[in-house]
């Protein structure tokens, strides 16, 4: 038996909402399916904790725990890809939970509607169709998707990776490689070449990143900085 939650309660009503009958894992989380309400689509997995779940409900916009940034994580902030609840059910078993959601947009980062666009063939896994690009990449989703990358490579450390021999390193490495991507911006710049300065500003960005992740400053953090400087 599929049992629903009411979306419609008022703040005091939710956070005194006894989740306790969920069964969350040894992590205090649980798989979250989201469907779209409309094309009946499957849109992706993703996983809650009890304050994201909570932050939904109050919010009425799915919310989420990232895995690789142990955070919440709002779905479309970024990208301006909301997704706005319509339910949520969890199943028989109380250990998944069932939301369904008007899409704002993607639900998935490489602009596809769905995340599940891969066939499993013969060959390996095959996209299905286009992406269905409506916009352009926002640099700030971007980024967001390089420092889960990038935060990964410092928790895992794979052999051979270039992050890894960077964290590896220590921080005095990193500073040299931001100080020296620094220098080739300026000369992209003073050369005009707009390619080179493509190029060259998202070598500093990478590494500008990977000093931020062995410092512990968030992309958010710089984000939030940022706006207080619109004048």
């Amino acid at each position: 038996m599929n049992r629903k939650v009411d979306i419609e309660m008022d703040v005091n009503k939710i956070e005194a909402l006894d989740l306790s009958g969920i069964r969350w894992d040894a992590h205090g989380l649980v798989p979250a399916i989201v469907q779209d309400v409309e094309t009946k689509d499957v849109l992706m997995l993703a996983y809650m904790n009890e304050e994201s779940l909570r932050r939904t409900l109050r919010e009425g916009r799915a919310c989420y725990f990232s895995r690789s940034r142990q955070s919440l994580w709002l779905k479309g902030e970024t990208s301006g890809h909301f997704q706005e609840i319509v339910n949520i059910k969890f199943d028989c078993d109380q250990d998944a939970l069932l939301l369904t959601v008007k899409q704002t947009g993607m639900a998935c980062h490489e602009n596809y509607f769905s995340c599940f666009h891969y066939d499993l063939t013969s060959e390996g896994f095959k996209a299905i169709g286009e992406p269905e690009v409506r916009t352009e990449p926002s640099l700030g989703r971007t980024l967001e998707l390089l420092t889960d990358v990038i935060h990964s490579r410092n928790l895992e450390r794979p052999e051979g990776a270039y992050t890894t021999y960077l964290f590896e390193k220590g921080i005095d490495k990193i500073l040299k490689k931001v100080g020296e991507e620094s220098s080739e911006v300026i000369i992209a710049a003073k050369n005009s070449d707009p390619e080179e300065i493509k190029c060259e500003v998202s070598d500093l960005f990478y590494h500008v990143l990977v000093m931020m992740e062995e410092r512990g400053v968030g992309v958010k953090e710089v984000a939030r900085e940022l706006l207080k400087r619109r004048k």
